[in-house]
C-alpha cells in the first residue's frame, strides 16, 4: 500500500478526530493477516429509528452528548449512523494499513463503508412521489457537486456514461467510489455539507447531512486520503445490491476474558445487542404486513380496471351495433326526410367515432396502467421475498445471540465458581502463611535462645581452661608417658609372640602347626621323594600303614 509523504499527515491535523490519531500511532505498516468476515452474522438494517447501538466501541462525542435527546428517535438515529460511520471507517483504515496493498471492490471493510455511506446519505431524504409509489435516492444531492466544485464534473460525466447504470441508486453508488479512488470523498462532502440551502431541497431539517454529525463524518473522511483503492465497476450489479451492514466485523467476543467486570460487561452489551436485533425483527415484520396490504390493494383495484375495460368494450360493441342498425333502416327507399335524417346520422356518426377514440385511448391507458401495476407487484413481491430472507436471517441471528448469552451465563458461572475456589485456596494460604510466620518467629526465639546457650558454654569453656590448664597439662604428660610404656609393652609381646610363631612348624602330612617338640620326626610321604616332618599323631598313623603294607 502506498501512503503519500507529501504533507498527508500534516492535512490530517487540521481534523481533530480519533482516525487521525489512529493513523499516526498505528504500530505497523507491514503485512499483516486480514480478519475474516462472518458472513453467517449479517444484520440486514432497513430503519435505525427507535433503536440504540449498545456496542462497547460506539461512543458520541461530548458536543452531542450534551445536547442529546434520548427521547428524540430521529437523533438517536443520527448518532447511531454516525457512529456506525466511525467505527467503519476506523476499521478501513487500520485493516488497509495492515494489509499493506491496494484495495479492491471485493474487500469485505471496504465494502461495509460504501454501505454506511449510503445509509448515512439516505437517512432524511424527501420522497419523490411516482406512479410506482415513493423514491428516494442521493443521486440528487450528489450531482450538487458538479456545480459547486467544477473538478467533480468529470467523476458525474464518467457515472452518467458507465454502461449498466439505470437507476440514480446505482449511479450514486459509483460516485462514490470514483471519488474515494480519486481520494476526494471529504472535499466533496464538505462542499454539499456547508451548502444548506441547496440540500434542503432534497433533506427533511433533521436528516444527518442537516445536521451537525454530517459535518464530523464528513471530517472522519479525511484519513482515507492514506489508502489507494483500485474499484472495477464493470460488471457489478450497483443497482440491485442490498445494503446490508455486517455487525460481527465490529461486535468483540467476551468469552476469553478473565475478570468477571468485564464478562459482565459484555453480556450487558450483548443483550441489548439482542434486543436491538428483536426491535429490528418487529420493524422488518411490521413492514412485510403493509407491504401485504398494499399487494391486495393493488389486486384489487387491478380487478376493478379490468371490469371497467370490460365494460367499456361491451358499451362500445353495442353501440356500434346501434349504428349499424340505424344505417339499415335509414337506407330503406321508403323514408320521408332523407335529408334531415342523413345530417343527424353524419352528426351521430362523428359523435360515436369521438366517442370510440375516446374509448381506445382510455382503453391503452388502462392497459398501460396494468402493466405499470403488475411491474409494480413483481418489484413488491420481490421486496417481500428480500424481507423474508432478511426476517430468515435475523433469527438466524438471533440465534446465534441465545445461544452466545447462553454460553456467555455458563462461562460466567463456571469464572463464579473458580473464582470462589480461588478465594477458599487464598484464605487457607494466608492461614497457612500466618501459621508459618508464629513457626518462624518461635525458631527465631530458639535460634536465639540457643546462640545465649552456646556464648555461656564458650565463656564456660573458657574459664574452665583457665583453671584447670596445668592440670590439663601435666595429665597429658602422664598420658604421653602411659603411652609410651604401653607401645614398649606392646613392643616387646610382639616379639614375643615373633619369635614363638617362628618355632612353630608345619606337619606336611595334614598340614597343622605344631610346636617345635611336636614335629621332631621325619617320615618319606607319597607325594615326596624326601622325608618331611610330621605331628606325633601322623607319625603314628603313617608307621602303622607302612608296618601293614607288605614289601
Amino acid at each position: 500500500m502506498k501512503v503519500s509523504k507529501s504533507g498527508t499527515f500534516q492535512e490530517l491535523e487540521k481534523y481533530p478526530c480519533a482516525v487521525t490519531n489512529n493513523i499516526k500511532n498505528h504500530p505497523r505498516k507491514g503485512r499483516a493477516r486480514v480478519p475474516s468476515v462472518a458472513q453467517d452474522k449479517i444484520i440486514r438494517v432497513t430503519n435505525l429509528r427507535n433503536c440504540k447501538l449498545t456496542a462497547p466501541q460506539i461512543r458520541a462525542p461530548k458536543c452531542f452528548t450534551e445536547y442529546f435527546d434520548p427521547k428524540d428517535p430521529i437523533a438517536i438515529e443520527r448518532l447511531n449512523l454516525m457512529n456506525m460511520a466511525k467505527l467503519s471507517i476506523k476499521g478501513l483504515i487500520e485493516s488497509a494499513l495492515n494489509l499493506g496493498r491496494t484495495l479492491d471492490s471485493d474487500y469485505a471493510p471496504l465494502q461495509q463503508f460504501f454501505v454506511v455511506m449510503e445509509h448515512c446519505l439516505k437517512h432524511g431524504l424527501k420522497s419523490k412521489k411516482t406512479f410506482l409509489g415513493q423514491n428516494k435516492s442521493f443521486w440528487g444531492p450528489l450531482e450538487l457537486v458538479e456545480k459547486l466544485t467544477p473538478e467533480a464534473g468529470e467523476i458525474t460525466a464518467s457515472v452518467k456514461d458507465l454502461p449498466g447504470l439505470k437507476t440514480p441508486l446505482g449511479r450514486g453508488r459509483a460516485w462514490l467510489r470514483l471519488a474515494l479512488m480519486q481520494k476526494k470523498l471529504s472535499d466533496y462532502m464538505k462542499t454539499i455539507i456547508n451548502r444548506k440551502d441547496l440540500l434542503s431541497e432534497f433533506y427533511e431539517p433533521n436528516a444527518l447531512m442537516m445536521e451537525e454529525e454530517g459535518a464530523v463524518i464528513a471530517g472522519l473522511l479525511v484519513g482515507l486520503n492514506v489508502i489507494d483503492a483500485n474499484l472495477c465497476m464493470k460488471g457489478e450489479d450497483l443497482d440491485s445490491q442490498v445494503g446490508v451492514i455486517d455487525f460481527s466485523m465490529y461486535l468483540k467476543d467476551g468469552g476469553h476474558s478473565s475478570k468477571s467486570t468485564e464478562g459482565d460487561g459484555q453480556i450487558t452489551a450483548i443483550l441489548d445487542q439482542k434486543n436491538y436485533v428483536e426491535e429490528l425483527n418487529r420493524h422488518l415484520s411490521a413492514s412485510v404486513n403493509n407491504l401485504q396490504a398494499k399487494v391486495d390493494a393493488l389486486e384489487k383495484s387491478n380487478t376493478k380496471l379490468t371490469e371497467e375495460v370490460c365494460k367499456n368494450i361491451i358499451l362500445y360493441t353495442l353501440k356500434t351495433n346501434g349504428i349499424s342498425v340505424f344505417f339499415f333502416k335509414a337506407s330503406r327507399p321508403d323514408g320521408a326526410a332523407d335529408g334531415q335524417v342523413l345530417g343527424e346520422t353524419r352528426k351521430q356518426l362523428k359523435e360515436e367515432t369521438q366517442l370510440r377514440l375516446d374509448v381506445e385511448k382510455e382503453l391503452e391507458v388502462q392497459i398501460g396502467m396494468r402493466q405499470e401495476m403488475e411491474l409494480s407487484m413483481k418489484m413488491l413481491e420481490k421486496d417481500i421475498c428480500e424481507k423474508h430472507d432478511a426476517l430468515v436471517e435475523l433469527r438466524q441471528q438471533l440465534e446465534d445471540v441465545r445461544r452466545l448469552n447462553h454460553e456467555l451465563s455458563h462461562k460466567s458461572q463456571s469464572s463464579e465458581s473458580s473464582i470462589k475456589q480461588k478465594a477458599e485456596i487464598i484464605s487457607r494460604l494466608e492461614e497457612k502463611t500466618n501459621q508459618m510466620a508464629s513457626t518462624i518467629k518461635q525458631l527465631e526465639n530458639r535460634s536465639k535462645q540457643a546462640e545465649k546457650q552456646k556464648d555461656l558454654a564458650e565463656e564456660a569453656n573458657r574459664l574452665f581452661k583457665q583453671e584447670f590448664g596445668d592440670k590439663i597439662e601435666s595429665l597429658q604428660q602422664e598420658v604421653e608417658q602411659l603411652r609410651r610404656q604401653r607401645y614398649a609393652a606392646i613392643r616387646h609381646r610382639d616379639l614375643t609372640y615373633f619369635h614363638f610363631f617362628l618355632s612353630l612348624g608345619e606337619c606336611k602330612n595334614c598340614r597343622e602347626v605344631f610346636c617345635e617338640s611336636c614335629i621332631t620326626n621325619e617320615l618319606p610321604l607319597p607325594s615326596s621323594i624326601n622325608p618331611e616332618h610330621v605331628c606325633n599323631t601322623c607319625y603314628s598313623t603313617l608307621m602303622q600303614q607302612y608296618a601293614s603294607t607288605p614289601t
